[in-house]
Parts: C-alpha cells; structure tokens; sequence
C-alpha cells in the first residue's frame, strides 16, 4: 500500500518571466505525433516534449520528482499518455492550483497524485518555491511543506475513494480489491 505523505525534488514550471505555466494542455505534456506508442514504458522519455523550455525534462527527471505547474493542468483531450509518461518515469505527483476534469480523473484512476495547492503561484513568484527544492506533501492532512523553508502550501487533502484507488495501485487495482472483499 503506498503512503499518503511523501517527499520529493521539485520541477516548477515557469515561463521566462518566472511565473508557473498556465493552461498546460495534453498536447504539451505528451505530442500527438507520439500517439501510436503503446509501451507506457516508452512514454517517458518524451513527457513535456512540446512545452517550450522544458524539452529535456524527461533526461533530467528521477523517479519520486513532484511537478509543479499553474492553473488548469491537463487541458485538452482525454489523452492518456499525458498521465502515463509521467508514471513511466516514476513522478511521484503533479502539483498545481487546478487541473481539467478529465485529466484529475485519468491521474487519479492511473494512481498518479494530482494535488491542488492554493497560494502556490504567490509562492513560486516570491522565489520561495523552485525547481529543486524538497517539498514534503500530506495527502491526508492537506499541507505541502517546501523542506528547509518556513513555506507551507495549502493542498486540498485527497478524498477518500481517490486515496483507496492510489493506495490500491489504481482503479483496476482498487476494483480486484473490492471485488475480493465483497466475497467475503
């Protein structure tokens, strides 16, 4: 069962003037022209292939880094691979003040974290969140705490069902485990 609290390096996705990315769609995280890979193993290594400054985000990601990005992460399609290369490269949560419906629920049914922070792009801006630093986060107890800094960010604690569904492994996971204790 994975733990609802963990830490890890941050990657905040800020334009040239410093501000956190808004409006990231599926297309920016994962091309199109990539559609026919079927491998989710192979989706990493182009994850945020057409976002403009960060191209080489897979070679420098490691697995237990957390995203940070703006408003409406996930804009778009459906499409998910968007979700995928970052599982495949062992992202360990997509922080952000908002996402798109569609892309919360494929994160959430894939088992990959997505936390909604309030206050985060005033954080960001200040300087007293960027890429690299440790940010510990508490799904339960709704706190982001960046380490060695008197910063703590404001997460929306994750639900009951979408903390059984990550805890489980993701939705077919969490489904054989319901099955087998309704059999009971």
């Amino acid at each position: 069962m994975k733990a609802a609290a963990f830490r890890g390096r941050t990657w905040t996705l800020t334009d040239a003037a410093g501000r956190l990315i808004e409006d990231i769609d599926t297309d920016q995280i994962f091309h199109n022209a990539h559609l026919h890979i079927t491998d989710p193993a192979q989706m990493g290594p182009l994850a945020l292939g057409n976002l403009e400054g960060w191209k080489d985000f897979p070679q420098k990601a490691k697995p237990g880094d957390i995203v940070v990005a703006g408003r409406n992460f996930g804009a778009g399609s459906s499409r998910q691979q968007a979700v995928d290369c970052f599982i495949a490269l062992g992202i360990a949560a997509v922080v952000a003040p908002s996402f798109s419906a569609i892309y919360f629920r494929n994160a959430v049914n894939s088992a990959l974290p997505v936390v909604r922070a309030s206050g985060l792009e005033r954080a960001v801006e200040a300087g007293l969140l960027t890429s690299g630093d440790e940010l510990e986060i508490d799904l339960l107890g709704g706190t982001g705490q960046v380490a060695g800094r008197d910063v703590t960010l404001s997460i929306e604690p994750m639900a009951s069902v979408p903390l059984e569904i990550f805890r489980a492994g993701g939705l077919f996971a969490y489904g054989r485990h319901e099955k087998k204790a309704g059999d009971r």
